[in-house]
C-alpha cells in the first residue's frame, strides 16, 4: 500500500504542476502574441493626431506629410464632420464610394462607437468638428455596447475564485476516471509484488489493463512456493539424515573406542599395538566430534537446537574453558592464557552458557590443529560501547588475505579438500558462527598482532534491569 500512495502522490503531485506550467504557459503565450498585435488605442490615437496635422487655409483643408503617412501605415481613410450641419467638409484621398458625405446627429452617434459601412471607425474632436477616422474592415473588432453591472465589476475576485475552483474541482474529476482505472489495476500488483520477498502465497485476478503483468505475477509466485516446499523437504531429509547418521554411528563407534582403550592400556600387548591402540582411540574420538558437530550445526542451521536462555558471565566462561584445557594435560608446546581487562569486571550476556563454551572450545581447537609446532594462545574478553568481546587470537602460522576472504564469505568453506593431513577450517568455524548468530552477535576474522589467527565474537549486552533482577548483591570472581 505505501508504493500505491506513492504513486498516488505522484500523479497528483504531476497534475498540480502541469495545471500551474499550462497557466502560466498559457499567460506568456497570450501576453507575447497580444504584443504583436494593434493596440486598441492606436486608432483613436491616429484621429486624434490627423485632427492636428490637418491646416485650415484661405484655399480649403490641407493634410501634412505626417498625417498622409499616418493614413498611409494603417490603409485608413479620414473625414471631417462640421459641427451643426453634419456635413463632410474635408475628406481623404482614396475615399470609398459607399461612405455618405452627410451625417444626422444620431448616424454620429452609432458610427462614433460603430462601423461606417462596415469600416471600423475611431474618432476625435478638431475644435467644433468631428474628425472620423475609417480602418480596414479585417482591423478592428468593435464591441459596441460595452456596459457592465457595477456589482458585477465589484465581485471580479469572487467570481475568479468560484471559477477557479470549479475548474479545480472538475479537472480532478476528470483525472481521477481517467486515472482510477489505473491506479485500481495497480494496488493488487503492488501488493503481491511486495508479499513475495515475505514468502507469501500470492493471486492476483487477471484482469484490467495489467492483466498480463498479474499473470506473470502468479506465475512466480507458483514457482517460489513450489521451490520452497521442495527447498523445505530437502532441508528436513538432510538433518533427518544426519540425525539419523549421529544416533547410528554413536553405539558402534562407543565399542570401538572401548575396546581400543583396552587394548591401549593391556600390558600384554607389545608397545607397537598399544600405540596402534592408541592411534584408533583418538582418531575414533575425532570422528565422534566430528559427528556431534554435523548434528549441531544442522540443529542450529534449522533452529532445531533448544537454548537454554540466561544470563551468562563471558569472563567466567573463558576462564573455565582455559581451565578445562589445562586439566588435560596439554603439550608443554602450547600455552593458553586469559586477558578481562583491569578490573575484571563480569559481561554479562543473555545465552546459552553450554553453547557459548563450544563456540570458545572450537577456536581454542582451530588453534591447536592449525599449529602442530605449537603457538601461544590468548583469550580475552572486553567491553565496548557495542557489547562484549571474547578474542581467541594466536601467534601460530595466521592465515591469507585470501583465505580470510573466503572465511568471511563462505561459510561451509574447507581450506582442503584434497588432501586428509593437511589442516583445514570448515565445520568448527562455521558452529561458532551459528552459536553466535542464535545469540544476536556477530564474528570477525582477521590477523592477529603476532601474525596468527584471530576471531572476534561480539555479543550484545544483558540490559541492567535482568542484571540486577537475576543476580542481587552479586559479586563476580
Amino acid at each position: 500500500m505505501q508504493s500505491t500512495f506513492k504513486l498516488i502522490r505522484r500523479f497528483i503531485k504531476i497534475l498540480l504542476l502541469s495545471v500551474v506550467g499550462l497557466f502560466a504557459l498559457n499567460v506568456v503565450l497570450f501576453l507575447a502574441l497580444s504584443s504583436q498585435g494593434v493596440s486598441n488605442a492606436g486608432g483613436w490615437e491616429a484621429a486624434k493626431n490627423l485632427g492636428q496635422e490637418l491646416q485650415e487655409t484661405d484655399a480649403g483643408f490641407v493634410l501634412s506629410k505626417q498625417g498622409q503617412e499616418i493614413l498611409k501605415e494603417r490603409h485608413a481613410w479620414a473625414i471631417l464632420v462640421e459641427d451643426g450641419t453634419g456635413n463632410v467638409i474635408w475628406k481623404s484621398d482614396h475615399l470609398p464610394e459607399e461612405i455618405p458625405l452627410h451625417y444626422s446627429v444620431a448616424e454620429i452617434s452609432y458610427y462614433t462607437r460603430g462601423y461606417i459601412a462596415d469600416y471600423p471607425t475611431t474618432t476625435a474632436s478638431r475644435g467644433e468638428d468631428l474628425m472620423i477616422v475609417g480602418h480596414p474592415k479585417t482591423m478592428y473588432w468593435k464591441h459596441m455596447t460595452p456596459t457592465f453591472d457595477y456589482a458585477l465589476i465589484a465581485h471580479v475576485p469572487q467570481i475568479l475564485l468560484i471559477f477557479l475552483c470549479v475548474n479545480l474541482v472538475a479537472v480532478f474529476f476528470i483525472y481521477w476516471i481517467s486515472v482510477g482505472g489505473v491506479l485500481r489495476s495497480v494496488n493488487p500488483i503492488v501488493t503481491g509484488i511486495e508479499a513475495l520477498p515475505a514468502g507469501k502465497d500470492v493471486y492476483i485476478q487477471e484482469k484490467g489493463l495489467l492483466s498480463d503483468l498479474a499473470c506473470a505475477i502468479n506465475r512466480v509466485s507458483e514457482k517460489l512456493m513450489r521451490q520452497d516446499r521442495e527447498l523445505k523437504k530437502k532441508e528436513t531429509a538432510r538433518a533427518n539424515w544426519i540425525s539419523g547418521v549421529s544416533h547410528d554411528i554413536r553405539t558402534p563407534l562407543s565399542m570401538v573406542m572401548g575396546y581400543a582403550g583396552q587394548m591401549e592400556e593391556d600390558a600384554s600387548l607389545s608397545e607397537q599395538n598399544r600405540k596402534k591402540a592408541a592411534i584408533i582411540r583418538q582418531q575414533s574420538t575425532r570422528i565422534k566430534n566430528l559427528v556431534n558437530d554435523l548434528n549441531l550445526a544442522s540443529k542450529l542451521e534449522y533452529h532445531m537446537q533448544p537454548m537454554h536462555a540466561q544470563p551468562v558471565n563471558l569472563v567466567a566462561v573463558a576462564r573455565q574453558c582455559i581451565v578445562d584445557y589445562l586439566n588435560l594435560d596439554l603439550n608443554p608446546q602450547y600455552t593458553i592464557s586469559c586477558e578481562t581487562g583491569k578490573e575484571f569486571s563480569p559481561c554479562i550476556i543473555e545465552g546459552d552458557k553450554e553453547l557459548i563454551r563450544r563456540a570458545i572450545n572450537n577456536l581454542i581447537d582451530n588453534s591447536i590443529c592449525h599449529n602442530p609446532d605449537g603457538c601461544t594462545i590468548v583469550v580475552s574478553v572486553a567491553e565496548s560501547n557495542a557489547g562484549y568481546q571474547v578474542s581467541v587470537e594466536d601467534n601460530g602460522v595466521g592465515v591469507t588475505e585470501k583465505e580470510l576472504d573466503i572465511l568471511r564469505n563462505t561459510p561451509h568453506y574447507m581450506m582442503n579438500d584434497s588432501g586428509t593431513r593437511e589442516p583445514r577450517h570448515g565445520l568448527g568455524l562455521l558452529i561458532v558462527q551459528q552459536i553466535v548468530a542464535a545469540h544476536g552477535g556477530s564474528v570477525t576474522f582477521s590477523c592477529g598482532k603476532a601474525g596468527g589467527f584471530r576471531v572476534q565474537l561480539q555479543f550484545p549486552k544483558l540490559p541492567e534491569e535482568k542484571k540486577s533482577v537475576q543476580f542481587p548483591n552479586t559479586t563476580w570472581l
